[in-house]
């Protein structure tokens, strides 16, 4: 993203609309931050800026991997999902993405106002590995890591919205995972958050809730239900 400074009039309405706060003023001229951009082209998507003095440029490699995991709009090259993570997650009702006795993951870091860098998000993912994890395939950021969960590419300093590590566990493994995560908060420099995705029991039990609990962890359960979508007797997703 760039300011034409002969269109720019300096009024500042373009500011509050960056979530990560790289648009800045001097001299009476916006001007963006381009090491704190992530590319997500909110502010040259909302059509703010009455003169049209925001625009795009042509993004090359690596720093095109910024808009992958920050516009809404795109969609990743490789999965052809759009966003930073799979819908699977969220329909596991069809997809079987968790089975019998499995329970997804879905860790978040970085969130508008703040954003990540991948190498924060390496932190996570090269422990996680270590615990035998298995991260799901078609998440962009799988693409982006060997199984030893290291960066295949040269990336780490390239700054995103937010980036999704999804996987998969063993119902018995929870705990350890929930120990692990948990370590990791004063390593990380940026938020995160943790999302647990398991089966419930035909009588509607989650057989998850009661090891998360145990771990000291404050559970906020959230559904995400489509209808027309069909349903498996006993294969909620929670």
């Amino acid at each position: 993203m760039i300011v034409d400074e002969d269109k720019c009039v300096g009024c500042g309405a373009c500011m509050p609309y960056c979530p990560v706060n790289a648009i800045l003023l001097e001299n009476d001229k916006a001007r963006i931050d381009e090491a704190r951009c992530v590319e997500c082209y909110t502010c040259y998507r909302s059509g703010v800026c009455s003169e049209g003095a925001i625009r795009t440029t042509s993004l090359e490699w690596p720093r095109e991997i910024r808009n992958a995991f920050s516009d809404v709009a795109s969609t990743h090259k490789v999965t052809g999902i759009p966003g930073r993570g799979t819908e699977e997650m969220k329909t596991n009702d069809i997809t079987d993405r968790y089975g019998w006795g499995e329970v997804g993951f879905c860790v978040e870091l970085g969130r508008p106002g703040l954003g990540t860098s991948f190498k924060e998000v390496e932190k996570v993912s090269k422990v996680l590995a270590g615990k035998g994890v298995e991260f799901e395939k078609q998440n962009p950021y799988t693409y982006l890591i060997d199984e030893s969960g290291k960066l295949r590419f040269n990336i780490g300093e390239e700054r995103v919205l937010s980036c999704l590590i999804e996987f998969k566990t063993k119902l018995e493994d929870v705990p350890e995972i929930l120990k692990t995560l948990r370590s990791l908060e004063s390593e990380v420099e940026t938020v995160f958050t943790v999302g647990v995705i398991p089966r419930l029991n035909p009588d509607g039990s989650i057989p998850v809730l009661s090891l998360i609990e145990r771990e000291g962890f404050k559970v906020r359960p959230n559904a995400k239900i489509n209808l027309g979508l069909g349903k498996r007797s006993g294969g909620g997703s929670w």
